[in-house]
């Protein structure tokens, strides 16, 4: 199987590169690859929290810059790459990038797995899947409570499962070098990780209004419902991934600056 490469226009943020596409655009491409039938597709959807934990985990930072789709997962991205003067067309978020994926799925005739959550939540969200989509084809689904020593055989029931879409709700850093380490025997043409989106999507969790989703406050929304779990994340993280943005966007000026100069001397 062939891994296919990513032709559409990538923008240095914060010293990552992501790929400036559309959600739209990344669906088109996924669903490509799909039919395809190509070599595994990491899509790795990064936001602020990510971000900052990528400075001081090299194992992650090493699956990031491996992911075939790196994906602006959240407004702080975005300002990011305004303030250091590239364009992101919009922000593609895991939960929604998987949502439009399941409803192609089900319209095109591919199957998904799903693994993570636990075991009430995977149970319910198939649940809600099989009644909202009665075409969709779901591969196999496991909760995310296994052991190392069951990595082989899980490993080996999604391969055998022919899942066209891999969905890994599962925490940072585990579902991104998870799947960066076993991506080829996984062999299912796309992998994302959602993190927490399959509690949010089987009803666990309720999502932020549309109105503060526009603004980009959903992640004050979800510091409100899990403040415990969160705090670290959303206040330390946000402050943290602030000061990083700043920094970057002024070794780009200085940058910028010094090669204006070469050229008029």
């Amino acid at each position: 199987m062939i891994r296919m490469a990513v032709s559409g226009p990538r923008v240095d943020v914060v010293g990552h590169a992501f790929d400036a596409l559309t959600m739209d655009e990344t669906v088109d491409l996924c669903v490509g690859w799909c039919r395809a039938g190509s070599a595994p597709h990491i899509v790795m959807p990064i936001n602020a929290a990510i971000v900052v934990a990528m400075r001081n985990d090299p194992a992650l930072r090493a699956a990031g810059d491996a992911a075939d789709l790196r994906m602006a997962d959240g407004t702080a991205i975005l300002w990011a790459a305004r303030l250091a003067g590239v364009r992101l067309p919009e922000r593609v978020t895991g939960i929604d990038l998987m949502q439009r994926l399941i409803e192609r799925a089900a319209a095109d005739g591919l199957s998904a797995f799903l693994l993570g959550a636990r075991r009430p939540v995977i149970d319910r969200l198939v649940e809600v899947y099989r009644a909202r989509y009665p075409n969709l084809r779901i591969a196999g689904f496991q909760d995310g409570y296994f052991d190392k020593d069951e990595h082989a055989s899980l490993i080996e029931r999604i391969r055998a499962s022919g899942a066209d879409l891999l969905f890994i709700g599962m925490p940072t850093p585990f579902k991104e070098t998870w799947a960066q380490q076993h991506r080829d025997r996984l062999g299912v043409p796309v992998i994302l990780g959602v993190g927490g989106s399959f509690d949010v999507l089987a009803g666990f969790i309720p999502r932020a209004p549309r109105i503060l989703q526009r603004a980009g406050l959903e992640w004050l929304w979800r510091l409100v419902c899990e403040p415990r779990r969160l705090w670290k994340r959303y206040l330390v993280g946000n402050a943290a991934f602030i000061g990083i943005a700043i920094a970057a966007a002024a070794r780009r000026r200085r940058n910028t600056a010094a090669t204006q100069n070469a050229k008029r001397s």
